[in-house]
């Protein structure tokens, strides 16, 4: 049987509370972790989590915030067995054209912000299939193609970024778009795919639990109803300064105001940048 979820590991990450967290797990195969954090975190993350207990790490996709200390935790503790999408899988063994894209993303700020992963060797890595250690694992793409959820038995859908970055206690839901691989047709089946597996609660790894099925299925709409105004926005050619102006606003409008942990988790010109590439390709192929 697999122990609920709890609540999110802080990583602490650049010293702010609240900005990733990850999730352990007990499971009939041992302990697990859902993803891990950064390799800026690790230091953290071995302060919290008895690194040597570990037997399996559940990756929801492999950016860096996410998945960037996976090779950290594997040369530490060798028995760890990495499950991540079979898209994903080549770039936990070879990292080097993940930190080539993250580079042209985030430039000389790389390094400080989140570091650079660690090749985890190929007999580690296992592609997640319909089933892993007992929970239900399926395929969530839109906010990246090798994206994954996975659904344990008590209910929690161990969400990732499928569901987009809310930095709870708040309400506004925010779906991060960053470049380069955003679909919005496909992140639209994903939220359906995400509300047919009736999750109980959502953990998400920026920043939080959703509890309770009712707060759930809203969670999801705010994702899918705000995802749909920001694509509109930049569809209709909205500039990059005012496309942040107006997610200021809209915050500012729900919350009173603009969270200053925001350009750690999900900075705004990350998803202006991946919707105008992914509206500029729509436009090629017509």
């Amino acid at each position: 049987m697999i122990e609920p979820s709890g609540q999110p590991i802080d990583l602490h990450h650049q010293g702010a509370q609240g900005v990733i967290g990850v999730y352990r797990l007990e499971t009939d195969d041992g302990s697990a972790l859902f993803d891990c954090g950064p390799a800026t975190c690790f230091d953290r993350l071995r302060e919290q989590v008895d690194v040597g207990e570990l037997r399996h790490l559940l990756l929801s996709h492999i950016h860096l915030d996410h998945a960037g200390a996976a090779g950290l935790l594997v040369r530490e503790n060798p028995q760890i067995q990495v499950h991540v999408s079979e898209i994903g899988l080549p770039h936990v063994v070879d990292p080097s054209r993940l930190i080539a894209s993250a580079r042209r993303l985030y430039g000389d700020t790389l390094d400080t912000l989140f570091g650079e992963p660690t090749p985890v060797p190929a007999e580690n890595v296992h592609v997640a299939g319909h089933r892993e250690i007992g929970l239900v694992s399926f395929p969530t793409p839109g906010h990246a193609s090798h994206h994954v959820c996975y659904l344990d038995e008590e209910g929690t859908l161990y969400a990732g970024d499928a569901c987009g970055v809310r930095l709870l206690p708040a309400r506004h839901v925010l779906p991060h778009a960053p470049p380069p691989d955003v679909d919005l047709d496909a992140w639209e089946r994903t939220f359906d795919d995400i509300l047919k597996h009736q999750p109980e609660r959502l953990a998400l790894i920026h920043f939080g639990v959703v509890e309770d099925l009712e707060q759930v299925a809203e969670h999801v709409g705010r994702a899918r109803d705000y995802l749909r105004v920001w694509s509109g926005r930049v569809k209709r050619g909205m500039t990059e300064d005012e496309f942040i102006g107006a997610a200021r606003h809209d915050y500012e409008g729900a919350e009173g105001a603009c969270d200053e942990r925001l350009p750690l988790v999900a900075p705004f010109e990350q998803s202006y940048a991946g919707l105008a590439r992914y509206w500029r390709k729509r436009h090629e192929v017509a």
